[in-house]
């Protein structure tokens, strides 16, 4: 026995020899692909050219394909991972493909978090890819690591960690088709980042990504309920939520107002723009108070809710006040998204389907305009009319005004992109949300030119939005919708800005020329307003009656020191820019940016000061004086708000009625056009 084992270890240790000699006169043989290869698979298929992160060691090897020329895809790189989720957020929707983000391990995701909630309110198509720590260590509890998964997934589709490299080509095809399926959204994949170095062969690629249509129509019988419903109401309504802009469905969705007679309103915080400015029937977005709400949908008895996902946009709701829409309207519903339809209250009608694809079945079924319809929008047109007047004369007396309202700045705006010819070739980036009413009335959005895509903001909320989406929509020249980004504007709050003004380095370093409009009126305004709608809901509510010590608390303000927004981006590498303090020097500042943007590969900052002229609180002021300082200076912010006309002219006396009959509830102590707060 003990002869037949030496005679086997001589000869396989022969055998050994034999076959290590054999390889050693081989040629050696270099990978030239890897497992990070599959992504640069799918990015090529879908035409997708961009890459946005922060580097860190494990994304490396990742990053690296973007050094490839042959690969088409550029890595951008942001001083933040919301900055990078942001600027996807921008890149996606312009092309309509998923935004791709690289991050690192568990502060990578982590600090990502507040964009990908946007994305996800707001069904954005996103893959984030998160590189985990190594298999092998991840269950000893390494520097950085956690359950990645767990972090992300409320926030996302699917959210998967990949359990071996030979897996990976199959979740990467798995997550671009979900991210793209209807509605869309984020996708997160954690990898542990020595899976993506894996050896693979020279002819191993992705297949390619499935891709579902969008375009499919609703149950026949459904349509036709529903245009029963339509065309038997007395007063209906109709509510544009981001299906309708996503679909690019304004025309459609145009006819279907006009055979009906019915004003349409668009979600609050919309994060397109959901219906054309210019028709007739636009009466903007859902106010942000529960007795607004009310009252918008007070008198309607059947309520037409198309594409409307983000349905109680509000910070403050008692149900002892009563449901948003009142038990007595009729709910018909169509949109993509089953979670959506009949979420909050019941649905009469639910129609599952894509908004553009049935839209003009349902105008088929309800037929021309009745001698009713026609009369509504009769009145509405009309409306329309007294509205413009009513803005003219707010802008004129703005122009007049000591400090700076956003309305000069909206129509300058306005007037400069279309002397420029630049209709079918802006992009707007909302995050004045102090300010919303006079840019949505004022910049052209409609027919002729712009898309539902010309108007960016999100539907989440999380500031610190629109400054990293301006890097993603500038850096696409070819767009879903078909319009152009030869001149991109971000309108943002002195507050919001300070979230990322590292954006700036990366305008800078991608020589990204874009214009930011700062409305610097020195505090968290928003808040300051917001804090006003929490005393009128609950300062004399029984079991509550909590006020704050001042209504003009200095954590509120940003001051002392003031901030000085055009040497702060020349930090970052900004280096162009000034400050505007009056009125009649709005509209040749904009020239001057519009102007600088259109011609060089540099941003420029128009720091505007809306609120220089604030008066200071006494030194060591009494209670009474305290008092009295804060009273005038809500008094001066709130004045731009009481004098702005109301976009929506359908409703303004129900709405009114249902404000005066809640005051000292939630939100009855404030102007209709107040924005929800933060």
């Amino acid at each position: 026995m003990y002869k037949v084992t030496l005679v086997f270890y001589i000869l396989h240790g022969q055998f050994f020899v034999q076959l290590i000699n054999f390889m050693a006169n081989q040629p050696i043989t270099t990978p030239t692909r890897w497992t990070r290869d599959y992504l640069f698979d799918a990015l090529k298929e879908l035409g997708i050219h961009h890459i946005f992160g922060v580097p860190g060691t494990n994304e490396i090897p990742i990053i690296d394909g973007t050094s490839y020329p042959e690969n088409g895809v550029r890595y951008i790189e942001c001083l933040h991972e919301n900055i990078a989720m942001g600027a996807a957020m921008g890149a996606a929707r312009m092309t309509g493909l998923p935004g791709i983000v690289v991050v690192h391990v568990t502060p990578g995701i982590a600090h990502g978090i507040g964009n990908l909630f946007n994305a996800s309110r707001s069904q954005v198509p996103m893959i984030i890819i998160c590189a985990q720590q190594q298999n092998e260590l991840v269950t000893q509890e390494p520097l950085l690591s956690s359950n990645l998964v767990d972090l992300a997934k409320q926030y996302t589709k699917w959210a998967h960690e990949v359990r071996t490299p030979s897996e990976i080509k199959m979740v990467l095809q798995r997550a671009f088709k979900e991210a793209m399926a209807p509605p869309n959204g984020p996708v997160f994949i954690s990898i542990p980042w020595e899976y993506t170095m894996v050896a693979i062969p020279e002819d191993d690629h992705l297949k390619g990504v499935t891709r579902i249509s969008p375009r499919f129509t609703g149950d026949e019988a459904s349509i036709k309920q529903a245009a029963e419903l339509l065309s038997a109401a007395k007063n209906p309504i109709i509510v544009a939520g981001d299906a309708v802009g996503y679909a690019d469905a304004w025309a459609e969705l145009q006819e279907l107002a006009e055979r009906i007679g019915a004003p349409v309103l668009l979600q609050t915080f919309s994060s397109l723009s959901n219906f054309p400015n210019n028709d007739y029937h636009w009466q903007g977005e859902l106010p942000g108070s529960q007795a607004g709400m009310q009252g918008v949908f007070a008198n309607h008895d059947v309520a037409f809710m198309v594409g409307f996902s983000t349905q109680a946009q509000l910070a403050v709701f008692k149900y002892s006040d009563g449901p948003l829409i009142p038990d007595s309207v009729k709910q018909v519903y169509l949109t993509n998204n089953t979670w959506d339809i009949g979420k909050n209250y019941y649905g009469e009608c639910a129609i599952f389907g894509d908004v553009k694809t049935n839209l003009p079945i349902l105008c088929g079924h309800i037929g021309d305009a009745s001698t009713a319809a026609k009369a509504r929008n009769k009145v509405l047109q009309g409306l329309d009319a007294e509205r413009a007047a009513s803005w003219k004369t707010y802008l004129d007396g703005a122009k007049n005004e000591k400090e700076i309202w956003a309305v000069v700045i909206a129509q300058a705006l306005r007037q400069a992109i279309e002397e420029r010819g630049l209709l079918d070739n802006f992009v707007y980036v909302h995050e004045a949300i102090s300010d919303t009413a006079p840019f949505q009335y004022y910049l052209p959005f409609g027919p002729g030119g712009s898309k539902p895509t010309s108007y960016y903001c999100v539907s989440g909320g999380s500031l610190g939005w629109s400054m990293p989406a301006s890097l993603g929509i500038k850096l696409e020249e070819q767009t879903v919708q078909g319009i152009g980004t030869k001149f991109v504007v971000n309108a943002v709050g002195d507050g919001s800005s300070l979230f990322y003004p590292q954006v700036w380095w990366t305008a800078a370093h991608e020589k990204l020329p874009i214009l930011y409009i700062i409305t610097n009126n020195h505090e968290y305004h928003t808040l300051q307003l917001g804090l006003q709608q929490v005393i009128g809901a609950y300062g004399k509510a029984p079991g509550y009656g909590w006020n704050p010590k001042t209504t003009d608390p200095e954590y509120l303000k940003l001051e002392k020191p003031k901030l000085d927004y055009v040497s702060l981006a020349k930090a970052f590498g900004g280096e162009h820019g000034e400050i505007v303090k009056k009125p009649g020097d709005v509209a040749a500042a904009i020239a001057r940016g519009m102007d600088h943007v259109l011609n060089k590969n540099s941003s420029y900052i128009l720091d505007m000061r809306m609120n220089e002229n604030t008066p200071p609180t006494p030194p060591n002021p009494t209670p009474k004086e305290a008092a009295k300082s804060a009273a005038a200076n809500m008094s001066a912010a709130l004045e731009r708000y009481t004098q702005q006309p109301l976009i929506d002219v359908f409703h303004q006396k129900t709405a009114k009625k249902a404000l005066k009959a809640s005051k000292g509830s939630a939100g009855g102590d404030l102007p209709l056009n107040m924005p929800s707060i933060f």
